[in-house]
């Protein structure tokens, strides 16, 4: 009791002398209002930047990218190469080691078929037999990889949300997380979150209110503020189900411009590549002209139930597609019901959208595996990753992206990125390189003219 109650003095005058300071002080609750699920799915399936986010509250991955270019360890303690062709990761302790080793097995595997399992594609057996000593995961690279630690930041590659996740909060309730005094990288400034989620309507009663003091989800183009749009939506299709001129039946007869204007929530741009437009940023190619007319055929285009966009953009292009001599049936199904039909290639359309890495490396292995085109992987990761130089990297990335287009069963749509309200009384915003925002550094400001002094 004489050691807690010493350590207790002592983070009592680390917390005075840091508000003495000037620095942000600890304590108080952010009521904050989303447009996503009151619970939120495993992290494989958690897509959307917001269902990222508040996965991250309480299961983060092992760390975050940052935006110049390096990443900061989150769950992770440290990450470390012992030598070029290995890196060792130390969690915080034996369980958490055990829980993410099992869900990158998981996830590498035939069971948790996903294409964010392209992430682990230059280690070595591909994440498929991690073992952890103690607290300690120790990975082997198969070629050279240099991104490797950023990409093991992806939101996808987090344990699953549990009792027992160690995380910024932990779930306190219906609606309330507290902060985790063991989370490694220090307790977060506020004492509770306070998460209500609700509609675009309701979003903006509650803000105009003032009953809430953030807003994460918001389809607005003001007053608003935007992560890095990596959520990337295309139009998968079957070339063994549908004719060879099938993308040129898309491609003439979508305008990308108009589809995400009128029939995706903000902020989101048209995406013409492979790669997002803040990774590739090359001129769109000129829309080729409608192919000869063919015999009228029937096919099935299905979406993500969950997202709304999805529904307004499949309609879209059953009108559209109707012009090109398709009748085009709608199916709108789970998310984990619309990924194992993607694992099992049982689709001929599909809306697939997947929160794509902030590097082009990583984020072109996603793609091509999405694809279906796993088998290049082996073949373009290696020359990508023996190259020293990032920008070098990233270049030889944007450059066979943009070669191999026309080899990768998806026609590119949009992008989006997470909009977000922060209200002035809230500090510490920042976003990481995932276009995500790390809430559990968020304080609540002081009335002007209040001392720092003090809890609030």
């Amino acid at each position: 009791m004489r050691l807690r109650s010493t350590l207790a003095c002592l983070a009592l005058l680390a917390s005075a002398s840091a508000q003495a300071a000037g620095r942000p002080r600890y304590g108080g609750e952010l009521r904050v209002a989303h447009g996503g699920p009151p619970e939120v799915a495993e992290p494989a399936l958690a897509d959307t930047p917001l269902e990222a986010t508040l996965l991250g509250l309480l299961s983060p991955p092992v760390c975050r990218a940052t935006r110049d270019g390096g990443f900061e360890p989150a769950l992770a303690r440290e990450l470390s190469r012992p030598t070029p062709q290995s890196l060792r990761i130390t969690l915080p302790g034996p369980a958490s080691a055990t829980a993410l080793a099992r869900a990158w097995m998981r996830l590498a595997s035939h069971d948790g078929a996903s294409p964010y399992r392209a992430l682990f594609h230059p280690l070595r057996g591909e994440a498929r037999q991690v073992t952890p000593q103690g607290a300690t995961l120790e990975l082997t690279l198969a070629y050279p990889w240099p991104d490797l630690e950023r990409a093991l930041c992806h939101p996808a590659l987090a344990p699953p949300a549990s009792a027992n996740a160690l995380g910024p909060f932990t779930a306190a309730g219906r609606g309330a997380l507290e902060a985790q005094t063991a989370w490694p990288q220090g307790r977060p400034y506020l004492d509770r979150l306070l998460l209500t989620s609700t509609d675009q309507r309701g979003l903006s009663r509650l803000w105009s209110s003032r009953q809430v003091q953030v807003e994460l989800g918001v389809a607005s183009e003001t007053d608003t503020t935007a992560g890095d749009p990596l959520y990337a939506t295309f139009l998968a299709f079957s070339p063994r189900r549908l004719p060879p001129d099938f993308r040129q039946a898309v491609e003439s007869a979508i305008d990308r411009e108009d589809l995400t204007r009128l029939f995706v929530q903000a902020p989101a741009q048209p995406m013409p590549h492979l790669l997002p437009p803040v990774m590739l940023d090359a001129p769109a190619r000129s829309r080729p002209s409608a192919p000869s007319a063919r015999p009228a055929r029937t096919v099935t285009l299905r979406y993500d139930a969950s997202v709304e966009d999805q529904r307004a953009v499949a309609e879209r292009i059953q009108v559209k597609l109707h012009e090109r001599g398709y009748t085009v049936a709608l199916e709108a199904l789970p998310r984990a019901a619309l990924r194992a039909r993607w694992a099992q290639g049982d689709f001929e359309l599909m809306l697939h959208a997947l929160l794509l890495p902030p590097i082009p490396g990583p984020a072109l292995a996603v793609v091509l595996d999405a694809g279906g085109r796993k088998d290049l992987l082996g073949v373009e990761l290696p020359a990508i990753g023996a190259l020293a130089s990032t920008a070098a990297r990233d270049a030889r990335a944007r450059e066979r992206a943009l070669a191999l287009a026309a080899s990768v069963p998806l026609v590119p749509l949009y992008v989006q990125g997470l909009g977000m309200r922060f209200a002035p009384d809230v500090g510490g915003v920042m976003m990481d390189a995932q276009g995500l925002p790390s809430l559990d550094g968020l304080h609540v400001l002081p009335p002007e003219g209040t001392a720092m002094g003090g809890r609030p």
